[in-house]
């Protein structure tokens, strides 16, 4: 969907692509055609507890992505944009679907090419009933504007802080100004969310969890996110500290992500967050590696 009457300007590449696709010199980087395309919705286990919980976060993975992370786990719809062209109207119907299957919350992967499509389907679930908790999950390169137009309507932000440094960013995302929009963009979530809230069985209601995964040989990078976040945030927000980097065949460019991380180089990243304070978080234990836990993007509940 266009939000300008020129072309797309929904995140901070504000590439004017013709979304329509009549203008195929013009398509997007994200590749996401003008109608909100998802590959999947169903109940998730791999999320933080506070997600997941018992019955499983009830997720929405929608196709197209603004980056183009050599390492994606899910490049078969953040890169190719595959997936079912569906109405706002579906999408509602799949978040109560959702919650008639037990999800926890209705968690929005990856939503930033059909920001608008989304609020309106979220405004329309809200006005039918919907209850639970809309998470938006998403890679942190996002713009404050589109992000504004989710005012009132997302309950919980989940964004990644993928870089501090623009090399990393440019080399890894293409996107060396991915530092400056990460920054801004979590200001404008923390804004809108500013306290972490939990139910009775710690299930989050509302806030911002930040999620970082350490990448190979990148320590130093990661140390200085944890810092700035604590140094900016404090315990308003909660950060997720994930050892889940699994190597894939797209990184043959790129030797030095051609391996898992080591848990020395995850230790350390955890000991120092603990060590500047950090006490409101996630870490993953080993186990989380492995392609075993990325979904199959088949259509399952679109």
């Amino acid at each position: 969907m266009k939000n300008t009457d020129t072309g797309c300007k929904l995140c901070p590449r504000e590439c004017n692509a013709d979304r329509s696709g009549s203008s195929p010199k013009r398509m997007p980087i994200c590749k996401a055609p003008d109608k909100i395309t998802a590959a999947r919705a169903s109940l998730h286990m791999w999320e933080e507890p506070c997600l997941s919980g018992e019955r499983g976060s009830g997720t929405v993975f929608f196709s197209g992505c603004p980056l183009k992370c050599v390492f994606c786990q899910n490049r078969e719809i953040s890169h190719a944009a595959n997936g079912k062209c569906i109405t706002r109207e579906r999408l509602c119907d799949i978040f109560f679907e959702l919650k008639d299957a037990g999800a926890h919350n209705i968690n929005l992967v990856s939503p930033t090419p059909y920001i608008p499509d989304i609020a309106e389907a979220i405004s329309l679930a809200k006005a039918h009933g919907l209850d639970l908790p809309v998470v938006f999950n998403s890679s942190g390169y996002e713009s404050v504007s589109s992000l504004k137009m989710l005012d009132g309507l997302i309950d919980v932000y989940l964004p990644d802080f993928k870089y501090m440094s623009p090399m990393l960013a440019k080399m890894y995302s293409l996107a060396k100004d991915y530092p400056e929009h990460a920054k801004a963009a979590l200001g404008e979530m923390v804004r809108q969310c500013p306290l972490p809230e939990f139910d009775s069985d710690g299930m989050i209601k509302r806030g911002v969890i930040v999620r970082h995964l350490v990448l190979p040989g990148c320590t130093e990078d990661s140390k200085n996110i944890i810092s700035y976040l604590r140094r900016q945030y404090g315990n308003s927000i909660y950060i997720s500290i994930m050892s889940q980097y699994t190597p894939m065949r797209d990184v043959k460019d790129f030797p030095e992500l051609a391996r898992k991380i080591t848990d020395e180089e995850y230790n350390n990243v955890v000991d120092f967050a603990l060590d500047i304070g950090v006490t409101q978080g996630f870490i993953q234990d080993g186990d989380a590696v492995g392609e075993s836990f990325i979904p199959v993007f088949d259509g399952r509940g679109i």
